[in-house]
Parts: C-alpha cells; sequence; structure tokens
C-alpha cells in the first residue's frame, strides 16, 4: 500500500510520517478505557472527567518557515522538487516527539515550533549535498526517522542558526544485502522494524530487535539511540547486533566496521551508536541476523514480593540459562496490569509480582533453556502460572503508548523514566526514584518492572500516572528534574534505552564527567564544524 500522502498549501505532498501528529502511532489502533481502568483512575487518584480537548490540525498556528524561495530552491536542486516541502501539513507530524511533553504541547492554541522545511533524501550523495548547502547556509538539520522519540530528541532547535529542515529519511528504505554464510544483513536506515523483519522473511532470517516503538522506529533510529529491544535477553541490545555502519557527515564518509572483532584502535562505531544525529547521518547498518525461529514457548511466573523476583532474574541471568525474554513487573504494576485485561486466559490469579519468560529458536534449544530457567526460578521461590500471561504480555506488548494518550484524554498524566545500575545499588535505586517522583507529584502512582538483564545488573522502567491538573508540563518537568537528580545520587545511569535527546542532556555531565563532555564536544567540532547536526541535543 502507497504511503499516505497530504497536500500544503505550497502544493507539496509528502508521505506522512505513520505516526499520528498528536498522539501515538495508528488512529485505529487507539484503546478506550475499560470500566476497570476507569474505575481505579477514580479511586487512586480522583480522575472522573475527560480533558479539556487540544486543537485539530487545522486548527494548529505553526511559526512561518524561515527559509527563503532561495535555500527551499537549493534544498529542491540537492534532492528533487517532490521531496521538499514548506507547507505546515507537512511541517507538523515532524515537530517533534511523542513524550507526554510533546503530546502536551501538541494541545497549545498558541503559535508552536516545527521545522521550517521538510526534506527527503533518496541517496548518500543526496545527504552530503543537503549537508553542504546546510553548513554553507546556517540551517540546523534533524535526522528523522520513526518520530518515536520520547526525549525531545526531535525538537526542531535551531540552535542560533537561521532555521532548521526535519531530515526524513525514510527512502532509504531497502535491503541492500544479506550474508547468509556470515548472518549478516545490510539495511537502509529508513526501513521500519516491520518492514525490516519482512524483507529478512521473506528469506528465512531475523533480526529479532522489538522496542516498544517497533511498529515505527527505524533501523537507523535504533542505532542512533542505543536502542534496547524486549528480546535482549537472547538477542542483545540493539547496539550488540551492529557489526558495521555507513554514516554521512559534513566533512565526509565513514564505512565503520569490516570485521568480527578487531584491535585497530578504538572501535569508532561506537561514536555513532548513541549519537543522535549529532555527529552524523546514518544512511546503513549492518547487523548480526539469525534464522527464523522454529518453535517457541512461553511461561509466566509469580514471586512473593519484587526483591524475591529480582534475585531470582539475576540467578537466571548470572547462569546463563537463555531465556529470549525475561521480565518482572512490582506489585503495583501487577495489579494494574491485571485490571488492563478481563482475563488472562483463565491462568490463576496473580498475586505478587508477576514475570514473563520466553524461549524460542530450535525444539532441542527452547526444551534445554526452558528447563533449564525453570529450576531456577523454582528454587528462587516462584511460582509458575503457565503459559497465558506470558502469551497475552506478547500480545499487547506494542500498544501500552495508546493507553497513555487514553489516558492523557482522560485527564490521568502518564509518562515513563528509565534507568540500570548494578544488581546491589538497584533496591536503593528504586526507592530512590519513587520517593521523587511521589514527593514532587503527590497522589501519583508509581510502577516499575524489570525491563532488561545483565550478569552484572538490570535495567529498572517507571511509569507514572497522575491526576493531570493545572499546568501539567511544568508539573512534569518537576518531577522529572527531581527523579533525574535521584537516579543520578544512587548511581543509575540517566538512561538505559531511552536516550539523552535534550530531557537528559542536564545530566551528561554527570554521566561521563567534565573530560567526556570535552571529549565529545571534540569530536563535534571535527565532524560537524558549521554546528548544523540536531542542536541542542546529547552534548552540554
Amino acid at each position: 500500500m502507497a504511503p499516505e500522502t497530504q497536500a500544503g498549501p505550497a502544493g507539496a505532498a509528502l508521505p506522512l510520517p505513520p505516526m499520528k501528529w498528536d498522539a501515538w502511532g495508528d488512529p485505529a489502533l487507539a484503546k478506550e478505557l475499560s470500566a476497570d481502568i476507569k474505575g481505579l483512575l477514580a479511586a487512586a487518584l480522583g480522575v472522573t472527567g475527560d480533558a479539556e480537548p487540544g486543537p485539530t490540525a487545522d486548527e494548529v498556528v505553526l511559526r512561518p518557515s524561515r527559509l527563503t524561495d532561495a535555500d527551499l530552491k537549493a534544498l529542491a536542486d540537492a534532492v528533487g522538487e517532490a521531496h521538499v516541502s514548506a507547507a505546515d501539513a507537512d511541517r507538523l507530524p515532524r515537530a517533534g516527539g511523542k513524550s507526554t511533553p510533546d503530546l502536551l504541547r501538541r494541545r497549545s492554541r498558541e503559535a508552536q515550533d516545527a521545522p521550517d522545511a521538510v526534506v527527503l533524501p533518496g541517496s548518500e550523495d543526496e545527504i552530503a549535498a543537503v549537508l553542504a548547502l546546510c553548513a554553507e547556509r546556517r540551517i540546523a538539520v534533524v535526522p528523522f526517522g520513526g518520530g518515536t522519540s520520547v526525549v525531545g530528541g526531535l525538537d526542531p532547535e535551531r540552535g542560533g542558526l537561521t532555521a532548521v529542515i526535519s531530515l526524513d529519511l525514510r527512502r532509504l528504505d531497502q535491503l541492500l544485502d544479506l550474508d547468509e554464510t556470515s548472518g549478516e544483513a545490510l539495511l537502509g536506515a529508513g526501513l521500519t522494524g516491520p518492514a525490516a523483519e519482512a524483507l529478512l522473511a521473506d528469506r528465512g532470517y531475523e533480526l529479532g530487535h522489538y522496542p516498544q516503538s517497533f511498529r515505527f522506529a527505524t533501523i537507523g533510529g535504533f542505532a542512533a539511540t542505543r536502542s534496547s529491544g524486549q528480546d535482549s535477553a537472547g538477542h542483545g541490545r540493539f547496539d550488540e547486533m551492529v557489526r558495521g555502519l555507513r554514516v554521512v557527515t559534513p566533512v565526509g564518509v565513514l564505512d565503520l566496521g569490516r570485521a568480527p572483532a578487531s584491535a585497530a584502535g578504538p572501535d569508532l562505531r561506537e561514536l555513532f551508536l548513541g549519537s543522535e544525529g549529532t555527529l552524523g547521518v546514518i544512511t546503513a547498518v549492518r547487523v548480526r541476523v539469525h534464522p527464523l525461529p522454529a518453535v517457541k514457548a512461553y511461561e509466566a511466573w509469580s514471586f512473593p514480593d519484587f526483591a524475591t523476583g529480582t534475585a531470582a532474574l539475576r540467578a537466571v541471568e548470572q547462569q546463563g540459562t537463555g531465556p529470549t525474554v525475561i521480565r518482572l513487573s512490582d506489585e503495583a504494576e501487577t495489579m494494574v496490569n491485571l485490571a488492563m485485561t478481563e482475563q488472562i486466559g483463565g491462568s490463576p490469579a496473580v498475586s505478587g509480582c508477576l514475570a514473563v519468560t520466553v524461549f524460542e529458536g530450535t525444539d532441542a534449544l527452547v526444551a534445554a533453556r526452558h528447563q533449564l530457567t525453570r529450576e531456577v526460578l523454582l528454587a528462587a521461590g516462584g511460582t509458575s502460572l503457565g503459559e497465558a500471561p506470558a502469551r497475552a504480555w506478547e500480545h499487547g506488548r506494542f500498544s501500552a503508548p495508546y493507553l497513555r494518550d487514553s489516558l492523557l484524554g482522560a485527564g490521568a498524566l502518564c509518562e515513563t523514566l528509565e534507568t540500570a545500575a548494578n544488581w546491589s545499588r538497584l533496591p536503593h535505586l528504586r526507592v530512590a526514584v519513587t520517593e521523587a517522583l511521589t514527593t514532587a507529584l503527590p497522589g501519583a502512582l508509581v510502577l516499575c518492572h524489570i525491563s532488561h538483564v545483565y550478569p552484572t545488573g538490570a535495567s529498572l522502567y517507571f511509569t507514572v500516572v497522575a491526576a493531570l491538573g493545572e499546568d501539567p508540563l511544568t508539573r512534569w518537568t518537576a518531577a522529572k528534574h527531581a527523579a533525574g537528580d535521584a537516579i543520578v545520587a544512587a548511581g543509575g545511569t540517566i538512561t538505559h534505552h531511552h536516550a539523552v535527546g535534550a530531557d537528559h542532556r542536564p545530566w551528561m555531565t554527570d554521566e561521563i564527567g567534565e573530560l567526556g563532555v570535552r571529549i565529545l564536544r571534540a569530536v563535534k567540532a571535527e565532524l560537524d564544524p558549521a554546528g548544523i547536526l540536531n542542536p541542542g541535543k546529547l552534548i552540554p
């Protein structure tokens, strides 16, 4: 099916991003709040009504484009007139990401920021030409993939330059090569997760990277943000999958990664994994792939409390029993998850903390890994709930952002944040962040789960639900800063997989130190001397 397009006042018609301009994802998949959730909101938060609706797309007022006719002609000369637009209808869907603050700003009836134009290059040569003319004309460039950032990574900041464009990479959407002998695929940066998996599946292979943003985020975005998928216990984080990168910078093109491992100095791929479009434009990613799994097995578990469940997950990971997915919800999140589903496949009632495990591969490997993991979890105090809750989790694992939007429409603020730390620091980190959030947002409901595990530690993923109240953007900003300070003080990382963007930038000096910041600035100055690439993100 051809991508949807819309014509703007300048007569341009560009493919629309798959994400709705003022909400998450596909409107057809939007979720209505159940009676149980509405009852929970009323009882816990006093939220009973609908929030005031924001403007329609036709009612939104965008600040006028700052690009001149000469600027637009130069961009059109670089990529073709059909692939450039300064129309409001094309600028609005690329005006930011999809965090709750982003959506709150979209509800404003005041003039809003947006990129001054949208440019869709179709090749590395076209990207190089665009970067050259933007450096010459002092135009900022924000690379755009699926539009799923929740940390301000797509904010159209000009950074003191004259204008800013959104460089939409969706035309770089091909499976460029598949080396079946080596188990590697070269993927265009503009491929979405589903498109990449479909192309690989046609050849019998899978990448296996499934973050919550999977349906919309792109291969280039996964690399630029150090994405971590829900199957990372089995397949690793996306940066672990990457074997090579092609990157166009304002001063030249880099082709990095030529062997499975190398001792030829520092690994320059690491400069661009997590660089968030500030150092160059990732155009293609060479990744490790594997044959489609022959079988999958599921089992859910109940633990009496979060501490017992955490110790169980640590034992599984440190013994290397090999689940593809393993995650644990705390008591509050387990309760809310039960309220969100009328029935979990007839499974036993879940009390305490719910854990989910999934295994995939050949029959023999799945059976062996499943049995080894069962033995560890039983010994650690777990009670098996069978496969139904795990299958229910997998069925709905990409849908939580839709519920967030429905909560917002009902007058409830809902946002997430994440961190990671060593196992020994994890209990204190969880308490510190929870206390920071509930102090900043009295009466808020704070949920937590372990989303990713490592031999030495794990990530904590928090969901915060509170009454929208007056000035929710200011209230959430204060709560987010309190949580960020608590994370740093407790020895956690400021972000485990959401990336830095603009929102986490204030804590980057705490994360890497003054010398680390100077190193990043020096690399930025070498690769992007005019400072056009994604200003205001990542680097303090």
